[in-house]
C-alpha cells in the first residue's frame, strides 16, 4: 500500500504564501532595465540556467533555447516539417561512388578485367538502353558519369599497441599499391548501386576483391590487422554521398564580420576536434571532408551512406575568426593560461556568444537572467520584439504568479492546472504531445545495474499508470522505448512493463537478492541501496522521485534521493556519469538516428549515452538505420532496436507528456504586406510540436485584438 503525505493549507496561509510570492516579483523597471516600453520586450522563464552558450558544446535545453536565438544553421524545418534554407539558400544532393578493379575476377562477356574494358562494359548497356530489369535500368540511368582513376601508391603511418608490451605504442608503416579504380558520379544517392551492378559484373565481383594483396607493413602485422587496414585504405566499394550548400550572401555575424563557407568548415572541424569534447561528434563522424569551393559554396563529402545527413546542418554556425587556433592562443595568453592546454571549452566566448541569428547577446547574470537584443540587420528582417529576456525562476508557482502579474509573457501549465487554464478565455492556450519522453536511467557501469534482471525488476515495482493519473493528471501516455511515439519508428507492438512487485522480487531473487528478517533486500551480506537523483525546480520529477523511492522501499530496497541545482546536476553528475540512477527526459527530433544516445561508442564523459548501454546488435542496427534510405526498411530496423532496448531496460521508460502553454491574448503575429499594410494574425501551433515557430513575427499590442475577443 502506497502512503501519500498530503500538506493541507488553511485559506489564510494560502493567501499569505501567494502574496509573499507576488511581492517578490521585480518591478517593470527592474525587468526592463530602465526601459519603460514593456510591449517591445518578450520575457520568458526557465527553471534552470544555461550552462554553455555554444551550440557545438551544449547539451541542455536552457542553453539550447538561447543558442537557437543567437546562432543560425544552414537549414531547418518549416511549419510542415520540410527542410528549408536559412544560412543556405539552396543545396544539392548527389553521390560519387567508387570501386577497385578486381583483377582476379572474370566478367561475363569480357576478355580481360582491365579498367578500360570494365568501364566500356558498363557504358554499353547504358548507351544501348537494352536492359530489361527495371531496378538495373534505374541504376544505370542514375549514373551521370563514369571515369577511371589510375593506380597509385601511398604510405600511411599508424600508431598501434606494441604486441610485446601492451603499455607501449609503436609506429606501423602501411605501404599501399592500389589498383585502378572506377569512379561513378550519380545524380542521386543509390544505396543499392553495387548490388545492382553485380547483375552485370558477376555476383562475386565485389565480394571476392582482396585488398590485403595490395598492402605491406613495416613491421609485419597479423592477418586480422592487415585485413582491417585493407578495409580502411583499399575498400572494394565506397559510397560518397555529397551535399553542396549555396550560402546566403551579405550575412554578417553580430560583430559585423561576414559569414562565409570557411565558417561552415570551421564549425565542422571544431566539432571533430577531440580537445573540445563536443557531444555532437557522432552526427559529423560520417563526414569525410568539408571543402570550401568559394566563399558562398560549401561541399560536404561523406565517407559512407548516412541518411540523416541533411538534418545535421541545422547546427548553429560558429564564427571562425573569433575561435580559431590563433584567437584561442591570444585569449589563453591574455588570461595567463597555457595555450597548448586551452580549448574552446575554456573560452570566454561561451558566456558572450556571437552568432548570426536574429538576436544579439547582451548580458548573462548567472541564475538570474540572460538578455538578448533584436538584430536590426537580420537577413530575414529584424524580429518584432526589441529584446528577449530569459529569466531563471526555479519555482513553478513563482512563475505562475509572475505570469498573472504580467512580468513574464508565457507560462507552461502544470498538469494539475490544465483543465482549469486550458479553456480560460483570459489567455491564449496551446497544447500538444511532446516530442520526447521522461525516464529513470540506470548507470550500467555500476552494480547492481549491470544485471538486466535488476533493471526490469526496478521498472516492474513502479506503477507508471498511477504516475500518469495522479502526477500528470492524465496529461501523458506510457511509453516503452526510445523513439518519438508520434512516428512510425516507434514499435507500438511492445507492451509496457506490468506493475508487478511480486514478479519483481522473483527476478531479484534470480539475481541473488533476497529479503532478510527485516524485509530488506541483500546479497552476500550487502544491502541493496543506491541514490536516485534529479534536478531541483521540476515538481513532476520531484514527485516521481518520491514515488520511485517509496515503491522500491516496499520491496526492500534502501533508496536515498537527492535534488540538485540544474547546472550541478548536468555538469557534475550527468556529464561525468557520476550517479547510480537519475530521472531525466529527452526532447527528440523526428529523425530516427539514436547514435548519440544509444551507441556503445558514446559512453565517455560529456557524451549522451551516460547510462553506459552497450549491445552489439543494437550498435549494428543503429548504424544500419543511419545508412538506410528506404523508409520501410528503416522502420523495420527501428522496431527491432526498440525491442532490444525494451528488453534490456537501461531506462525505465515512463511517459510522453502532453504540454499546455498559455500566452497573453495581446501577443499576436505581425506581418507587413507588399503594400506596407500591417496585418495581425492569431498564433497557431505547427507540426513542429510547438507554438513558437513564428516567434520572430510576434509582438504584444496595447489592447487585445478583435479576432482574439471573438475567438
Amino acid at each position: 500500500m502506497t502512503i501519500r503525505k498530503v500538506l493541507i493549507f488553511t485559506p489564510i496561509l494560502v493567501i499569505l504564501f501567494l502574496l509573499q510570492s507576488y511581492f517578490w516579483v521585480p518591478t517593470y523597471e527592474q525587468q526592463s532595465r530602465g526601459n519603460p516600453d514593456r510591449l517591445n520586450e518578450y520575457i520568458t522563464a526557465s527553471i534552470g540556467d544555461a550552462s554553455i552558450l555554444n551550440p557545438i558544446l551544449s547539451a541542455d535545453s536552457a542553453s539550447g533555447d538561447i543558442n537557437s536565438m543567437v546562432f543560425e544553421g544552414l537549414i531547418d524545418r518549416d511549419e510542415e516539417l520540410r527542410f528549408r534554407g536559412r544560412l543556405a539558400t539552396s543545396w544539392e544532393v548527389f553521390e560519387e561512388a567508387f570501386f577497385y578493379i578486381n583483377e582476379s575476377a572474370s566478367i561475363p562477356g569480357v576478355d580481360t578485367a582491365r579498367a578500360e574494358e570494365v568501364v566500356d562494359f558498363l557504358r554499353k548497356p547504358k548507351k544501348d538502353n537494352g536492359v530489361s530489369d527495371p531496378q538495373l535500368k534505374a541504376c544505370l540511368d542514375n549514373i551521370r558519369e563514369i571515369a577511371v582513376i589510375p593506380h597509385r601508391e601511398f604510405l600511411i603511418t599508424k600508431r598501434e599497441k606494441d604486441p610485446k608490451n601492451s603499455k607501449k605504442e609503436i609506429e606501423v608503416k602501411v605501404h599501399v599499391k592500389a589498383p585502378a579504380r572506377v569512379k561513378l558520379t550519380l545524380t542521386a544517392v543509390d544505396q543499392d548501386l553495387f548490388k545492382n551492378l553485380t547483375q552485370l559484373l558477376g555476383e562475386t565481383y565485389f565480394t571476392s576483391f582482396r585488398g590485403e594483396r595490395y598492402l605491406s607493413t613495416d613491421p609485419p602485422v597479423e592477418k586480422e590487422k592487415l585485413a582491417a587496414y585493407a578495409r580502411e585504405f583499399v575498400p572494394a566499394t565506397e559510397h560518397n554521398p555529397i551535399l553542396i550548400f549555396h550560402l546566403r550572401p551579405d550575412v554578417h555575424f553580430h560583430d559585423g564580420h561576414v559569414f562565409d563557407a570557411n565558417d561552415v568548415k570551421f564549425t565542422y572541424e571544431s566539432i571533430m576536434n577531440p580537445r573540445n569534447l563536443s557531444p555532437r561528434i557522432a552526427d559529423y563522424e560520417p563526414v569525410k571532408a568539408v571543402e570550401v569551393i568559394d566563399p558562398l559554396t560549401a561541399k560536404i563529402v561523406y565517407k559512407r551512406l548516412y541518411s540523416p545527413a541533411i538534418g545535421t546542418w541545422g547546427m548553429g554556425i560558429l564564427p571562425e575568426h573569433l575561435l580559431n587556433q590563433e584567437a584561442l592562443k591570444r585569449e589563453a595568453l591574455r588570461l595567463g593560461k597555457d595555450p597548448e592546454k586551452f580549448s574552446m571549452r575554456q573560452s570566454g566566448f561561451n558566456r558572450h556568444p556571437i552568432g548570426c541569428g536574429p538576436f544579439v547577446f547582451q548580458e548573462w547574470k548567472s541564475d538570474q537572467y540572460i538578455v538578448l537584443d533584436q538584430l536590426n540587420r537580420y537577413w530575414e528582417g529584424p524580429p518584432n520584439y526589441k529584446s528577449y529576456i530569459y529569466r531563471i525562476i526555479p519555482d513553478p508557482l513563482t512563475q505562475e504568479m509572475e505570469f498573472y502579474a504580467g512580468t513574464i509573457d508565457n507560462y507552461g501549465v502544470q498538469p494539475h492546472q490544465v483543465q482549469r487554464l486550458k479553456n480560460d478565455p483570459t489567455y491564449q492556450s496551446f497544447s500538444g504531445p511532446s516530442f520526447g519522453y521522461t525516464y529513470i536511467g540506470y548507470n550500467m557501469r555500476r552494480e547492481p545495474f549491470n544485471d538486466y534482471r535488476v533493471r526490469i525488476a526496478l521498472g516492474m515495482a513502479i506503477d507508471v499508470n498511477k504516475i500518469i493519473q495522479y502526477v500528470l493528471h492524465g496529461q501523458g501516455e506510457q511509453i516503452t522505448g526510445p523513439f518519438v511515439k508520434q512516428t512510425d519508428y516507434y514499435n507500438h507492438s511492445i507492451k509496457p512493463l506490468p506493475y508487478d512487485p511480486g514478479r519483481a522480487l522473483e527476478l531479484l531473487a534470480e539475481a541473488g537478492w533476497t529479503r532478510n528478517k527485516e524485509g530488506r533486500l541483500e546479497k552476500d551480506g550487502k544491502p541493496f541501496q543506491f541514490t536516485l537523483i534529479t534536478n531541483s525546480g521540476n515538481d513532476l520529477r520531484k514527485a516521481i522521485l518520491t514515488i520511485a523511492q517509496d515503491s522500491w522501499k516496499q520491496i526492500g530496497i534502501d533508496v536515498r534521493t537527492d535534488l540538485l541545482e540544474w547546472a550541478v546536476f548536468i555538469q557534475e553528475r550527468v556529464d561525468k556519469a557520476d550517479f547510480d540512477a537519475l530521472i531525466l527526459g529527452w526532447s527528440m527530433g523526428i529523425e530516427p538516428d539514436l547514435y548519440q544516445i544509444w551507441h556503445s561508442s558514446q559512453t565517455n564523459p560529456y557524451q549522451l549515452n551516460f547510462v553506459g548501454f552497450k549491445n552489439k546488435e543494437a550498435d549494428e542496427l543503429i548504424i544500419k538505420i543511419r545508412q538506410e534510405y528506404d523508409h520501410n526498411i528503416q522502420v523495420e530496423y527501428c522496431h527491432r532496436l526498440h525491442e532490444i532496448i525494451a528488453r534490456e531496460q537501461p531506462y525505465t521508460f515512463l511517459y510522453v507528456s502532453k504540454w499546455t502553454a498559455i500566452l497573453d491574448k495581446r501577443i499576436v503575429i505581425k506581418e507587413v504586406d507588399e503594400k506596407g499594410n500591417v496585418i495581425y494574425k492569431q498564433i497557431q501551433p505547427t507540426k513542429t510540436g510547438t507554438y513558437t515557430f513564428y516567434f520572430n513575427k510576434w509582438i504584444k499590442l496595447p489592447e487585445v485584438p478583435t479576432f482574439a475577443l471573438e475567438g
